[in-house]
């Protein structure tokens, strides 16, 4: 009788382990379809999404920044060897084009410009010389002279002297810097303006530029040089190496102190804008899904460029109106309106380093 309780006793613990087991499996189950179904739903909720491509009319005004510096700048040198005999200027003198800054001795070279003197003259004069030898002469007596002006330096440009590296009676070494001049009557700057915005940019555009040298002064320029060649910047970003020259800079802004500004364009440009959501971008090729009319999609590849704020400028690809399928957790309200403060009513777009920023406001187009 006790081995009989037993043995009901152990297939009762199996009934239950079973049912366990059972229970468990079925759970497990359901869980599993469910979850996957969940996030389908989600997914599917997410592409029927929908937004779509806007135009808006815009006036481009481009930030540069950067240093300014002297128009032109003379490191000041003698091509003679010798001891320094006269140092005509210190730091601070202003300095005309052509003015004699620094001289060497040119004791040897003067003797050689006079003894050729006295050849040629008596070549001229006994009538045995010959018109080869008369004209050699000349050339040896014009090389001399050549020599006798090298043991001077000379100012290239009207300027002011900001720094003097001899003093007389220095030995002086041909070829080492004698002084530093600098044209400060204008002012220059290298900015950089990318690949796309280079488009726009012509030599001549007006700026206008502030600087902390001189608070609340609006300072003018103009594009005064663009390369025929670009590089790649830092950040990878195809850029030109602008040239801006300030004609008429004030007092306080003194080579070497910084800037900002902007390149105004002055025509009307229209941009295509979209949400960042509706582009995908995979080894390089961004694409988006176009809402076809009759219901379909296709995927189309675009080149667009980031402006920020959660927003794309179509370059190619897309055109106005059309519509766009997304996967999103933003809401379609939320996209189309960041697009619609930014479009219709005019706007101004401010680009530095690669990326256009729209600003202003306004209704949608």
């Amino acid at each position: 009788m006790n081995e009989i309780s037993k043995n009901k006793k152990k297939r009762n613990i199996r009934k239950i382990v079973l049912t366990v087991l059972l229970a468990a499996a079925v759970i497990a189950g359901v869980l599993f379809y469910i979850r996957p179904w969940n996030k389908e739903t989600e997914q599917k909720e997410k592409t029927t999404k929908t937004t779509q491509v806007y135009e808006g009319v815009y006036t481009t005004s481009i930030d540069v920044s950067g240093y300014v510096a002297a128009y032109q700048t003379q490191t000041v040198q003698i091509r003679a060897t010798g001891a320094v005999t006269a140092v005509y200027v210190k730091e601070g003198d202003k300095v005309s084009k052509g003015q004699v800054l620094a001289t060497v001795d040119d004791s040897d070279q003067q003797y050689t410009v006079a003894n050729l003197e006295q050849k040629l003259k008596t070549a001229q004069l006994s009538g045995t010389s010959t018109a080869r030898e008369i004209e050699l002469l000349e050339m040896q007596l014009e090389s001399a002279n050549k020599k006798v002006d090298n043991t001077k330096a000379y100012a290239n440009f009207d300027g002011v002297v900001i720094s003097v590296e001899i003093s007389e009676g220095d030995y002086y070494e041909a070829g080492s810097t004698v002084m530093t001049i600098i044209d400060n009557s204008k002012l220059k700057a290298t900015v950089e303006v990318d690949e796309i915005d280079i488009q726009m940019v012509e030599t001549g555009m007006a700026l206008s530029i502030t600087s902390d040298s001189s608070p609340g002064v609006e300072i003018e320029g103009r594009v005064s040089y663009i390369p025929m060649v670009g590089r790649y910047s830092s950040q990878g970003i195809g850029v030109m190496d602008v040239e801006i020259v300030i004609d008429n800079p004030p007092q306080t802004l003194k080579p070497g102190f910084s800037f900002e500004g902007t390149i105004d364009i002055e025509s009307e440009q229209s941009m295509l804008l979209v949400a960042q959501a509706a582009i995908t971008t995979s080894r390089g090729v961004s694409r988006a899904t176009k809402l076809n009319d009759d219901g379909t999609t296709e995927t189309v590849i675009v080149q667009v460029k980031y402006l920020g704020e959660n927003l794309y400028q179509v370059l190619s690809g897309l055109n106005a109106g059309d519509k766009l399928v997304y996967s999103s957790s933003e809401s379609t309200s939320t996209i189309d309106s960041i697009i619609s403060s930014v479009t219709g009513g005019g706007m101004e777009t401010r680009s530095q380093g690669g990326g256009s920023m729209p600003q202003g406001g306004g209704g949608r187009p």
